[in-house]
Parts: C-alpha cells; sequence; structure tokens
C-alpha cells in the first residue's frame, strides 16, 4: 500500500527560500478549525487537538477499510485581524487574533469521512471542534522561509511586502503560515516556518498624456 506524502508530492509548493520569491500554489484540501484568541491558549490547544484527532481517525479508517493510506501533514495556519501580512506590521492585542488551523489532505478525502470522524471522537468522549473539509485556492503568492521565534517575522514579512511592491505586486487574502519545527521541542531561535501569502498585480496607474491618448482615441 503506497501512503500518499502531500509535502513530498507538492515540495514546489512548500519551496523555502531565505530570500522571498514568487510561488504558484495550487489547489489544495484541507481539514480546519477556526477560531479567535491567543495562539496556544486553551481554545486554541482544544481546536488543535480536535483538528489532528480526527486527521487521525480518517487516516486510519481509510488504511484498514480502503485500502489507501496517507501522512498526516504538518500544521499550517491562516492568520488575520492581527496587522499580519503589512509591511508597518503593529502587533495587535493577541486575544483579537484570529486564526484556521489547517491539516492538508488527499482529495479523496470526503465531508462524510469528518462527520464520520468526529462521531467517532465524540463517542470515545474525545472534546471536538467543528472541525470541517474545505477548498483552499491561494495561485500566486510570496513565500519566504522564517527562522527564529515566532514574535520574529514581522521583519520578514516586510522583506516580502517589499519584494512584492518591487515586482508590482500587493497583498490579498489571509496571511498563512507553515510550521516545519515543533515549538516544544525546539528553541525559539531555531524554529522554521514558511511564511507565505497570496499577491494580486497592482493596476497600472496612467499618467496625464496616456488619459488625453485614451479620450481622442
Amino acid at each position: 500500500m503506497k501512503k500518499v506524502d502531500l509535502f513530498r508530492e507538492h515540495k514546489d509548493e512548500y519551496a523555502m527560500p531565505r530570500e522571498p520569491r514568487i510561488v504558484v500554489v495550487g489547489p489544495g484540501t484541507y481539514l480546519s478549525v477556526t477560531g479567535q484568541g491567543e495562539p496556544g491558549g486553551e481554545i486554541f490547544q482544544q481546536k488543535l487537538g480536535a483538528l489532528y484527532g480526527c486527521a487521525y481517525t480518517i487516516k486510519f479508517d481509510n488504511k484498514l477499510h480502503r485500502d489507501r493510506d496517507f501522512k498526516v501533514g504538518m500544521l499550517e495556519g491562516l492568520w488575520w485581524n492581527g496587522g499580519f501580512g503589512r509591511a508597518s506590521f503593529v502587533p495587535a492585542d493577541r486575544t483579537a487574533w484570529r486564526w484556521k488551523l489547517l491539516i492538508r489532505v488527499p482529495s479523496f478525502v470526503t465531508s462524510e469521512d469528518v462527520r464520520k470522524a468526529i462521531a467517532a471522537l465524540r463517542a470515545k468522549g474525545k472534546p471536538v471542534a467543528s472541525v470541517r473539509r474545505e477548498l483552499i485556492r491561494e495561485g500566486r503568492v510570496v513565500q519566504a522561509l522564517h527562522v527564529g521565534a515566532y514574535a520574529d517575522e514581522p521583519a520578514t514579512l516586510a522583506r516580502m511586502a517589499e519584494f512584492a511592491s518591487q515586482s508590482g505586486m500587493r497583498f490579498r487574502g489571509k496571511h498563512h503560515e507553515i510550521y516545519l519545527s515543533d515549538p516544544r521541542r525546539v528553541p525559539p531561535s531555531r524554529l522554521r516556518t514558511i511564511l507565505r501569502h497570496p499577491v494580486t498585480a497592482v493596476p497600472r496607474r496612467h499618467g496625464p498624456r496616456s488619459a488625453a491618448r485614451s479620450a481622442t482615441a
């Protein structure tokens, strides 16, 4: 039985450049939970546990009953309402941060798989958050590897925003993080995190001469 490894299959999308660069990300199927509040706080930990519990329940069900298997991927997260993704990052009240925690799964994982996994976990008395299956389309992004503490990410984000500007683009959508290190085992100075932000082209501004030519055309 071949085990699906999405990180390996989509290694171009998980590029780890030390300097920002453009990456094109295809549509991805994810398990997700959404919340608000302190990263690492009680609600965060409960929903994180539910996300992993659901992922492993689906994995083992597929392996035992459908003769297919997949590697449970790295934790990813979307963040917003906290200044993320801005060149002039200003830390906001961490209790106001909103987040969506993600684990990428193969496209053969269905919403019914998720429903069954939640029911199985509830039957075992496990705390289960509202885990859902969703398709995320990001397309063109600016991406860079951040090495160091999460609190030091603004400097890397500023470089990413500057690179986007110089390339005729601007940030759009939500800031995306992909966690390559376990903060329980790795000191903050050695944490490795892929930072990703979708971008869109900045419309060209027409000068007075261009406007005049358009008016007389």
